[in-house]
Order: structure tokens, then C-alpha cells, then sequence
């Protein structure tokens, strides 16, 4: 505790001597210059200088440097006061341009087919929580250095989130035209979410860097917060409480608050029904025990049911299915999922999720999960193409069962696979299956996925078929796509070269795919792409992409009872 205080005091007086006096220097200058020019452009561009820093790491530099130009320049200004400033006329911006694309979808897009007209309906959710997403940086934005640093990467993770739900609007459309059209409406508010992402990585980095230079971070970086949570000594993830831990570890199943069951010997007979039950504002975590059995709905766990712990009676036994696709049924990906999560702080153990349209129908999720700090403990995932979406926010499995074909573990979440089973099926005959797909837009997004200690295998109608059906670890779905295999055992059906293009070169000089300690017969290295952003690292550089420094899993994590380790395996 005082170890954070002594930093905290130091970050603040630091980071605010060095941008207040810089400013102050500059405003200096500026005086000078108003005597030895008319126009006032020394002016402008001296006092700009100082607040210009902040967007060192934006990837707009030139549209942050001018949002940041709109704040007046104040030599008692600290840097959290400035990112106040910042935020606050992004959001601005940002809601002019969702107002405007939502006036494009309307005026533009109303009475076309019905997969357009259903992209268009999705596109008003998704901007709606991008939207909000903001609202919430906004919200934490107010604070002082200290705390702003500490909310870093809620902050972060929020930006990311909101970025990514406005290129997934844009991902429903699949007419080119009315696809350009809608990512050109949401370009500003694009722009905006990743310049306000790039001003706090750089105040972050400032802070981490003083840190870095009074000997105050562990040597072996096990603190550093790649993807913003972390695991602690016991390798749970830090934003989980000790009573989510005991509900998990525990042998005895917990007291339910609501029981499903389709025989009716529950208060409910459908998943749906219980989840509609939960009092609005409800203490603490919220249980429902779903008996066994198969339960056919599209079930909806929505934004404002957050803390629901779901338990069943074993993946095999408690199943929901269904069977949407992107073609049978003419809704985006995002809408084909049999069972969605959007509330925070999801849990589920013992449970099954199914989608059964088959790879004939292309994109069918299973299960969807855009809500933060979600965990899946002893689950079993089954589809084809795209079976679990890792939307966005920050999640956890741990012990679980994936099966698909083609990218089908895919989004843009913070998430970490431990001791899971992954299974490649057997794909159409012209097809290839790629096990990540993971959609980072932004470098400064800690988005990633990470399998740790996982068995990558072939399914029994694979195998006969493995040697002219090939399958990859995956492919880059998005420009900074970033995914990790470490310490897996990877069956020989997995092709030499490990990984595969998304389309020509598109992504190959900006992703990050890294491979270490991995066994078995196919995780031989020797063959794999020639990419220069492909790794095959050193167990130092795979320290940070272990739970505890990855995704700083001990904030979250260690209270749900998730078994679960800090660092390596072993």
C-alpha cells in the first residue's frame, strides 16, 4: 500500500511539473512571440507543443494533436485535467458522428432486403454501446493523476470496446458500397475513440516509465498489464472476489436463487425466463442452476444483468442450442449467437453451448460474450465456423471444450484459454480450418488471445481426412491482429507453417503471432511462416503474455474459485 502511494505521489508531482512547467515555459515563449509576429501562429503553435506529447502514441497523431488544440492552454493544468479536457470534447465529436451515421442507416438503408435491413438494426445497438462505452471513459476520466492512471486500463479496455462495436456495425453490411459508406460515416467517431486510446497509453507509459526508473516494478515485469487484468500468487484472475472463487472451487453445488428446469421442477422452465427474473439492482451475485437437460432458445443475458453466476449439472447434461446462421437465417454474425452475454461480471461452470447449423451455413456462434470480466470454468463450446465470439472486454476460461473450423475463436477481447481442449472438425472439402481469428484494430488496443497449456486436436472425421484438409493456429482477422500459443500440445495435423494469410499480404507487417514451449508433433517451428511479425520467443519475452502480466488477472479474477496460474505451467 504505501509502495502504490509513494508512486502515485510521485507520478503526480512529476507529471505535473513536467507538462505544467513545460507549458508554462511555452506560454513564455509565446509572449516573445506575440511581440515579433501579427498573426498569432507562434503562439498557437508553441503553447500546443507541451499537450501535443500526449498524442505521441495516438495512431491519428495529426486529428489528436488538433482535438487537443481546442483546449486553452493552463500552466496549473495537470495532465489528468487535460485528458478531462480531451475526452470531453472527443465526446462531443463521437456523438455528432453516431448521431450522423444513424441519420445515414435510416435515410439510406430503410426498406432494402431483409439481411440489410437487419445489419441496419444491429448497426443502432452497436452505436448505441459505443456510445455508452464512451460515456463510461468520460465518467472515469474525472479524476486525479493517481486515480486516472489506476483506471487506466478500464479506460482502455472501455475504448477498445467502443471501437470495436463501431467496426462490427460496418461488418454487417456485406453490400461494398453500403460498407464503405457506413465506415466513412463512422470514421470520426473512429478517429476519436483511438485518439482518446493513444492519450492515456501515453500518460500510462509516462508513469510506468518513472516507475520503471526509481526500481519500483518487479524485474521479471510480472505486473505489467498487457491486456489489463492479471492473476495473483494463486493464479486467479484479479477481478474475481472471494466469494465468486468459493462458488466455483466449491464441491457442493451453491443455493441457487433461481432453478431451471424443463420438466418443471424449477421456477422456470426456460433459461430466458429466469434471466428476465432478476430484480433490477440486485445484491451481490445473482445464481441460476439450469438442470439437466437440452434447452432449444436463443437466450439473452443483457447489459443491465450484470454478477449472474450460471451453473448446470456438466457441459454434457445442461445444454443450450440452436441454430442460427449468417445464411439460413439472414442476420449479421454477431446475431447468430445461441446464448449471448453483454452484462459484466458473467460466470459460468458446468455448462454446455451448442451450434448446430453445420459448416454448410458459415458464420453460426454458438456463444457470444461482449460484457467484461466474464469467466467459463468446465464449459464445452460447439459449433463450425466461428463458434465462440470473444466480442470485446475481458474474459477467462479455464478447463473449457472449443470445437469448429474456421475462426472459430474470434473477436476482440482480452482473453485467456488455460487448460482447454481445442478441436479443429472436419471442414467443407474446400475449405481450411484456422482455429484464432482474433480482430485488433488499434496498437494500442491490449486486446489478444492466448492459449496456455492447451491440447490442440483433431476431431475423430478430421483425422481421416487431415492430410488434404489442412488446418493453422490462425489468421489476421484485423490489421494489429495479436494471438499467442504457449506451452500447448499441438497435434501433427496442424500444417507446418502454423499460420494463415486472412487475404494476400493483408496484416503480415502488423499483426503479432507468437508461439513458445509448446510439445507434440505439430509444434515444430521449422516450418513456420517467414512473416516477420511471426515470434517464436524466448520464455523472458513470454512472460508477458502469462495470466498474472497479461491480463492482470489477480484485480478480478482470484475471487470466482476458478483454478487457474499466474505464470507458466511449470
Amino acid at each position: 500500500m504505501a509502495k502504490k502511494f509513494v508512486v502515485g505521489l510521485l507520478a503526480t508531482v512529476l507529471i505535473g511539473v513536467v507538462c505544467a512547467g513545460a507549458i508554462i515555459a511555452l506560454v513564455n515563449t509565446t509572449k516573445k512571440a506575440r511581440s515579433d509576429s501579427d498573426d498569432g501562429s507562434s503562439s498557437l503553435s508553441a503553447t500546443s507543443k507541451p499537450m501535443n506529447a500526449m498524442c505521441s502514441s495516438a495512431l491519428y497523431k495529426e486529428s489528436c494533436e488538433h482535438t487537443m488544440s481546442q483546449i486553452s492552454p493552463n500552466s496549473s493544468a495537470s495532465p489528468a485535467e487535460v485528458f478531462k479536457s480531451f475526452v470531453d470534447i472527443a465526446l462531443k465529436e463521437f456523438e455528432s458522428a453516431a448521431r450522423h451515421s444513424a441519420e445515414v442507416t435510416k435515410a439510406k438503408l430503410a426498406g432494402s432486403d431483409s439481411k440489410t435491413a437487419a445489419a441496419v438494426s444491429d448497426c443502432e445497438k452497436l452505436l448505441e454501446d459505443a456510445l455508452d462505452h464512451m460515456k463510461g471513459v468520460s465518467s472515469l476520466a474525472d479524476k486525479d493523476i493517481t486515480n486516472l492512471t489506476a483506471e487506466a486500463d478500464n479506460i482502455s479496455h472501455m475504448l477498445s470496446s467502443s471501437m470495436t462495436y463501431l467496426y462490427t456495425c460496418v461488418d454487417g453490411f456485406e453490400d461494398s458500397k453500403l460498407k464503405a459508406e457506413m465506415d466513412s460515416a463512422l470514421n470520426n467517431a473512429t478517429e476519436m475513440s483511438s485518439n482518446v486510446l493513444g492519450v492515456i497509453t501515453s500518460i500510462a507509459s509516462l508513469v510506468e516509465k518513472l516507475e520503471t526508473d526509481l526500481n519500483m516494478l518487479p524485474t521479471q515485469g510480472t505486473n505489467r498489464k498487457l491486456l489489463g487484468y492479471g492473476m495473483d500468487r494463486h493464479g486467479y484472475p484479479t477481478w474475481l472476489s472471494a466469494g465468486d472463487r468459493k462458488l466455483l472451487q466449491a464441491a457442493a453445488s451453491p443455493k441457487p436463487n433461481a432453478v431451471v428446469a424443463k420438466d418443471g421442477s424449477g421456477q422456470f422452465k426456460t433459461i430466458n425466463d429466469a434471466i428476465k427474473a432478476i430484480p433490477v439492482n440486485h445484491p451481490g451475485r445473482y445464481v441460476i442452476y439450469v438442470k439437466a437437460g437440452v434447452y432449444d432458445e436463443i437466450v439473452m443475458v443483457p447489459k443491465d444483468k450484470n454478477n449472474v453466476f450460471m451453473y448446470g449439472d456438466g457441459a454434457d447434461k445442461s445444454i443450450v442450442t440452436g441454430k442460427l446462421s449468417n445464411v439460413e437465417t439472414q442476420v449479421t454474425t454477431r446475431l447468430t449467437a445461441t446464448f449471448t452475454v453483454e452484462g459484466q461480471n458473467f460466470i459460468a461452470k458446468d455448462m454446455g453451448f451448442r451450434n448446430t447449423a453445420g459448416a454448410e451455413n458459415h458464420q453460426a456462434v454458438a456463444l457470444r460474450i461482449s460484457g467484461d470480466f466474464g469467466a467459463f470454468y468446465k464449459c464445452r463450446f460447439d459449433g463450425f465456423q466461428d463458434t465462440l465470439y470473444t466480442h470485446t472486454g475481458r474474459q477467462f476460461f479455464r478447463d473449457c471444450t472449443v470445437s469448429g473450423t474456421i475462426d472459430f475463436i474470434f473477436g476482440n477481447s482480452a482473453v485467456v484459454f488455460q487448460n482447454c481442449v481445442i478441436i479443429c472438425n472436419r471442414p467443407l472439402d474446400n475449405q481450411q480450418n484456422t482455429i484464432t481469428a482474433h480482430g485488433r484494430t488499434d496498437p494500442n488496443m491490449k486486446t489478444g488471445v492466448v492459449l496456455q497449456n492447451c491440447q490442440i486436436v483433431a476431431d475423430k472425421a478430421l483425422e481421416a481426412d487431415k492430410a488434404k484438409l489442412p488446418s493453422y493456429l490462425g489468421r489476421p482477422w484485423k490489421l494489429y491482429s495479436r494471438a499467442v500459443i504457449m506451452e500447448s500440445s499441438i497435434g501433427d495435423y496442424i500444417h507446418p507453417e502454423g499460420w494463415f494469410p486472412w487475404n494476400g499480404d493483408f496484416a503480415l507487417k502488423t499483426l503479432y503471432f507468437a508461439e513458445y514451449g509448446n510439445t507434440g508433433p505439430g509444434a515444430s517451428t521449422a516450418g513456420r511462416v517467414k512473416w516477420g511479425t511471426f515470434h517464436v520467443i524466448t520464455k523472458a519475452d513470454a512472460t508477458q503474455f502469462t495470466a498474472g502480466a497479461f491480463i492482470n488477472a489477480n484485480n478480478w479474477l482470484a475471487s470466482t474459485g476458478v483454478p487457474n496460474y499466474l505464470g507458466f505451467k511449470a
